[in-house]
């Protein structure tokens, strides 16, 4: 799928790190019953890539991809794992070339005016607005939308339950990245109930805003 399509699934992608593998696939079901269909998996733990691949095996209606990818090899290894996506909380030449040749999506982390041409000029129509409170949040997303009006983004870092609307009311918006309905202690205690009670607070919280 490309970027914008899977940037439609959600309004919101969780960011989960996940220590044990055998947390992947009640994970995406959790969220896939509290209405997300869509999840980011960082490679902040070894389990990462073997959650990965669980997922795409065993829950295929979860759209699941990657985030910290850092460089071609992170993103190689996270489309052989079956991932649809990677996101990276930055932008290179190397994930750029190596994503162009590749089926897997790339979604590249941007922080500055010239992050966002340089993901133009490589034919990115998507990018990650990474840390997006910390850069300049709502203000900086303001700013991009005249010079680079065609280039969309999902805001991650900062973003959570109050402020998550404000960023979606903006018309470059298409979702928002937050690890607030996926709390690390919910998935080592396996409440994954709390989980898909969070996502469904999330998503009716979107809907009553728009």
């Amino acid at each position: 799928m490309r970027a914008r399509e899977l940037f439609a699934v959600s309004p919101v992608v969780p960011v989960v790190v996940l220590e044990n593998a055998d947390d992947a696939v009640p994970l995406a079901e959790a969220l896939l019953e509290g209405g997300v269909g869509i999840m980011e998996v960082t490679l902040r733990s070894e389990a990462a890539l073997a959650s990965i691949e669980a997922i795409a095996k065993a829950v295929p209606q979860m759209h699941v991809g990657a985030g910290t990818v850092m460089n071609a090899n992170d993103l190689l290894r996270v489309r052989d794992a079956g991932g649809e996506f990677s996101f990276s909380p930055g932008i290179s030449a190397e994930l750029l070339q190596t994503s162009a040749h590749e089926s897997i999506t790339f979604i590249p982390g941007v922080a500055t005016a010239s992050e966002v041409m340089m993901a133009l000029n490589a034919g990115i129509e998507s990018c990650k607005l990474f840390p997006a409170t910390a850069v300049g949040g709502i203000g900086l997303l303001k700013g991009f939308a005249g010079p680079y009006s065609t280039m969309r983004f999902c805001p991650t870092g900062g973003i959570n339950l109050n402020n998550m609307n404000d960023f979606l009311a903006l018309p470059n918006v298409d979702c928002v990245g937050g690890s607030w309905i996926v709390p690390k202690a919910d998935i080592q205690k396996k409440l994954f109930a709390n989980i898909s009670a969070l996502c469904k607070e999330c998503i009716t919280h979107y809907e009553d805003g728009v």
